[in-house]
């Protein structure tokens, strides 16, 4: 397969190109207890005006989460998942359709949720894509919803569910496990008529991995190249960092971009991040230097 045919294309036919430079999704939590910034964008206005400053700062897209997907955290209900997620989406749709257009693309709009409640009342607020941390196998109607919709697709790995998963990081071999568990969900997709070109693949950095699992996965992220599809990686905050570092959770952001350098130098092409703008510069210098190691292939 080629890189031309590892395009992430939308329903309006516009399309991320890998070749093109890695993509920014910037993270915006309405929740009242996501592990870094919980609570910090709980007023819609003022989530909505955090995710057009991300835009202002790089962001091609902006993934609006309503539920915490931290290690035990509780689930929530979906009209309170609704309640926290729609008005978000509806405010940053219409004010990104008032906004000049970029040449990079239009914004993308993001849902992270595992509820097709929730994601079909996004879709038709605004949203272009559904982030599923449970790669669609939560609810049964989910991926029927995304092949109906016609919306792009994020299928993360990651075994258990947030309460559950840090008792499942066992594994006999990590990147082999992961291809064919991540492929199994690949073929599911396809199998519910969800287009390949319509789907990102994501290892699922911390979930159901221990700090020494997530920093082998980044340093083996080729292994993965071998299921087709782009790879999105988030690293953005998270605890590996912090057993790296000895740093809390607001001081994190230089081992962050570190891990994220390594991860496109070895074939990242979408990041979800909390700090566009570090993210952006420093991409603009990766992004350039991979490109001439390709040219001068």
């Amino acid at each position: 397969m080629t890189t031309s045919d590892r395009r992430w294309v939308f329903r309006d036919g516009e399309a991320w190109d890998p070749t093109a430079g890695t993509r920014i999704l910037g993270i915006l939590n309405v929740t009242p207890d996501s592990f870094s910034d919980g609570g910090a964008h709980a007023d819609p206005g003022a989530a909505i005006a955090h995710g057009l400053a991300m835009v202002e700062e790089g962001a091609d897209g902006i993934d609006v989460g309503g539920e915490s997907t931290r290690p035990s955290a509780e689930p929530v209900p979906p009209d309170e998942e609704l309640h926290r997620v729609l008005p978000v989406v509806r405010g940053l749709r219409a004010a990104l359709d008032r906004a000049p257009a970029s040449p990079r693309g239009r914004v993308r709009i993001s849902v992270d949720t595992s509820k097709a409640r929730v994601a079909v009342a996004a879709i038709d607020a605004g949203a272009d894509i559904v982030n599923d941390v449970t790669g669609l196998r939560e609810d049964p109607e989910m991926a029927p919803l995304v092949a109906r919709s016609g919306v792009a697709a994020v299928l993360m790995h990651m075994r258990g569910t947030p309460r559950t998963m840090q008792g499942e990081a066992r594994y006999g071999d990590l990147m082999r496990e992961i291809a064919e568990e991540l492929g199994d969900r690949l073929r599911s997709a396809r199998d519910a008529g969800i287009a390949d070109d319509r789907i990102v693949i994501d290892p699922g950095i911390g979930f159901a991995k221990t700090a020494e699992q997530s920093i082998e996965i980044l340093a083996r992220l080729p292994r993965l190249a071998t299921l087709g599809r782009p790879l999105l990686i988030g690293v953005s905050r998270k605890s590996f960092l912090g057993t790296l570092t000895g740093q809390p959770v607001d001081r994190r952001l230089e081992a962050g971009l570190g891990a994220l350098a390594a991860a496109v130098v070895n074939g990242a092409a979408i990041v979800r991040v909390h700090d566009v703008r570090p993210t952006f510069l420093m991409l603009r210098a990766v992004d350039a230097i991979v490109a001439a190691g390709r040219s001068g292939r």
